[in-house]
């Protein structure tokens, strides 16, 4: 699906665009003055070969990089990063999917199993921002009521449009760091008082999806560095401020992932010291009960030889009786020892 708002300087109003026009109006729609915002959400391959080859041609390995998910649906998105070419600059960033924003922090929606990333692609002009997306995003839906409500924001240009995207893209992280951060706070309990199986392997999963956002985090932070220092012409030197304050976000934000990456193993370690020393109690009980066995196996073994030279013997009337006081006394023996050492 293709979505097309067009800023009209002289009317200082946004419209939205025909699909079935927007090639005939070209030179109108990337007329000076003019802002034009084109969302390819979902796009078929023909509606990528109208824009990206017919209204606006990008050179072919930029295409392979948009169309990248279309191509290869199993594939992972590309990491973040900024190239810039002659007539314009090309973004690349990872937000969070629509459906691991939904599902996070709901514990039986077992949103460890859900890919949390996909790919948001753009291409910036003087004049025009193009954004590409395989998926339905949250972000892309909220700039988009935003201009509804301040149409004028518009004017000021494809870069601060594309900061405002950035920014949204960018702050989808927060409820997720706090769900991992909360996650591990409950697991670390669970851990100490009954470390199972099953959560070690949701610790895996946790922390594979902690080293995939931390590399996400770390890749769109330089990405952003290069934007907010003013490196390419085409961001306003007046909007670079608004990238540094999206930069500032994803600094804090890589802290606090790395925070949950070394919790996460810390986490680990610990659910196998609780492992080790569960199997240890154990292991100490089932000594203790074959040391305690142990005497009164001896004494039964000895009387089972059935010798006439035994005290008492076989046939004495009381030495059954006597073979089993034997065989209490050695067993409360053990026990009082266990207690002296304080073993019990």
């Amino acid at each position: 699906m293709i979505t097309i708002l067009h800023w009209n300087p002289q009317d200082k109003a946004v419209q939205t665009v025909p699909f079935d026009v927007f090639l005939v109006k070209r030179d109108h729609l990337l007329a000076a003055g003019s802002v034009l915002w084109i969302d390819l959400c979902q796009p078929t391959e023909a509606e990528e070969q109208l824009v990206l080859e017919q209204f606006f041609h990008v050179h072919k390995l930029t295409l392979e990089d948009i169309t990248r998910l279309r191509r290869e649906p199993d594939a992972p998105p590309h990491l973040p990063k900024v190239e810039e070419f002659p007539d314009y600059l090309f973004v690349v960033v990872n937000p969070l999917t629509e459906r691991f924003l939904k599902y996070a922090g709901d514990a039986d929606a077992g949103v460890d199993r859900i890919t949390p990333l996909t790919q948001l692609s753009a291409l910036l002009t003087h004049t025009m921002l193009i954004t590409h997306h395989a998926a339905q995003l949250t972000c892309i839906d909220t700039v988009r009521g935003f201009l509804q409500r301040h149409e004028a924001q518009l004017e000021r240009g494809p870069d601060y449009l594309y900061h405002l995207i950035l920014d949204n893209t960018v702050d989808e992280f927060v409820p997720v760091l706090d769900y991992i951060e909360d996650t591990l706070d409950g697991l670390e309990t669970t851990i100490i008082n009954h470390p199972k199986q099953s959560l070690y392997v949701r610790l895996l999963r946790i922390k594979r999806e902690i080293i995939l956002l931390r590399k996400t985090l770390i890749s769109e932070r330089e990405v952003l560095v290069r934007l907010a220092r003013g490196e390419f012409e085409l961001v306003d030197p007046r909007e670079t401020v608004y990238y540094r304050n999206v930069y500032d976000h994803l600094v804090r934000f890589t802290e606090l992932i790395e925070g949950s990456r070394e919790m996460a193993s810390d986490l680990m370690q610990t659910y196998l010291s609780a492992q080790s020393n569960h199997l240890n109690q154990i292991m100490k009980v089932l000594t203790m009960i074959s040391t305690i066995v142990l005497p009164m196996t001896l004494v039964a073994g000895i009387y089972g030889m059935n010798f006439k030279v035994l005290v008492p013997d076989t046939d004495h009337n009381f030495g059954f009786l006597i073979a089993l006081a034997l065989m209490l006394v050695s067993g409360l023996f053990s026990m009082t020892f266990f207690w002296w050492r304080r073993w019990l």
